[in-house]
């Protein structure tokens, strides 16, 4: 299945730009669902028809889907949040509230991408067009399995084998908190594996891509341009820009002359930062465009003849080479500083941070034993070099 996921500042108009690309795609005769992992739900206003959280067809090929948020925390969220709501009860916290802070702060998004899953692995359609959340909220979601991967793989088993000895006797003292029995720990494996699948298809480059939608403003490219360099830490396909509302050049009242002005400055970082990515335009409609004739004309504008579909960029992802005096990791960070930029290495883990996000790049295990022996950071690659010190 062909996933595009489609992510951006809030208000720049990525919600009309996936419906637009959805109904493109199905002009070619493709069979398409759209759908919003946005908390925020506006694929109904955008359309201008109500959907639900079932799929729904709104024109021939096109199907729309919100989410449905209690249905997936009964499915994914129920064990878990059973058990925290009883130890939030145990400390004194009142049900209704403790019910309230046993759910997963982003959980409408998370749940979101299990949706992706379970559509991919249905094999009904043949692409899913995610209108995603504002990059802040997208980005933390997309790096939620790197962020847990390393509790998961070394502290939970360690804490699981230890509730399974010590659950018989919490049981009988009545004074201590209670313990998660092991149908906890069974449910937070699987939500762990799913969303590693998740991400699995997300950053498969053959088949997934995010687009980013910008409108050509200071803090909107800004960052965009951040965006861009996270999406890369974390292995994510970024395959075109679609840059939106740009004021048509036969606008000719004085008034919009600042404008017009300003919004060429912003188009020339716009390809100066992204380049060589496409970059498509549309232009700013007279008109607000909701409804599916207005989408449709969307979809014209900003792809023209081209198949929406296409992957028009696979990108770069992290290499390992071969060197004279060892191996060289390369990672590319477009758009970052150097200043922003902090490495180390444990065992077979190489960690890259820039500012507050992190990767941890699993290196091979006969590896585990190199030693970093300095790093290069050029033109947006950065090179990491490893030696054997053993040697």
């Amino acid at each position: 299945m062909r996933i595009i996921l489609y992510t951006g500042k809030g208000g720049v108009g990525k919600t009309s730009v996936a419906a637009a690309t959805a109904l493109k795609a199905a002009s070619g005769g493709k069979k398409v669902l759209v759908m919003s992992t946005d908390p925020a739900h506006s694929l109904s206003d955008s359309f201008d028809e109500e959907v639900g959280a079932e799929p729904r067809e709104i024109v021939r090929g096109v199907w729309a889907q919100e989410m449905d948020h209690t249905t997936m925390v009964d499915r994914h969220w129920g064990e878990i949040q059973g058990y925290l709501k009883a130890l939030f009860e145990w400390q004194g916290t009142d049900s209704l509230t403790a019910e309230d802070l046993a759910m997963l702060p982003g959980a409408d998004e998370i749940f979101g991408l299990l949706l992706v899953r379970e559509h991919c692995k249905g094999g009904i359609y043949d692409a899913l067009i995610l209108d995603a959340a504002p990059t802040g909220e997208t980005l933390r979601l997309l790096s939620l399995p790197d962020q847990l991967s390393w509790y998961v793989e070394k502290i939970f088993p360690i804490q699981r084998r230890a509730a399974r000895l010590a659950r018989p006797f919490v049981r009988r003292a009545k004074s201590l908190p209670p313990m998660p029995d092991e149908e906890f720990f069974a449910a937070a494996q699987r939500f762990y594996d799913m969303l590693s699948e998740v991400k699995d298809m997300l950053a498969d480059r053959e088949s997934a891509s995010v687009r980013l939608v910008v409108n050509p403003e200071k803090m909107v490219v800004a960052e965009a341009r951040r965006s861009y360099t996270y999406l890369n830490l974390y292995d994510y396909g970024v395959d075109a820009v679609v840059v939106n509302r740009v004021l048509p050049e036969d606008v000719s009242d004085p008034y919009f002359d600042r404008w017009r002005e300003a919004q060429k400055r912003h188009l020339a970082a716009i390809e100066e930062s992204f380049s060589p990515l496409p970059i498509f335009r549309s232009k700013l409609f007279g008109r607000e465009m909701f409804g599916v004739e207005a989408l449709l004309e969307l979809g014209d504008e900003i792809f023209g003849e081209r198949d929406p579909l296409e992957v028009f960029s696979r990108g770069r992802v992290h290499r390992i080479t071969r060197g004279q005096e060892g191996y060289e990791v390369s990672v590319p960070l477009p758009l970052a500083r150097r200043e922003d930029l902090e490495l180390s290495k444990r065992g077979t883990e190489l960690v890259v941070k820039v500012r507050g996000y992190r990767r941890n790049i699993l290196l091979p295990d006969f590896m585990g034993r190199f030693e970093a022996g300095g790093a290069s950071f050029e033109d947006g690659m950065l090179k990491v070099r490893l030696h054997d010190e053993t040697r």
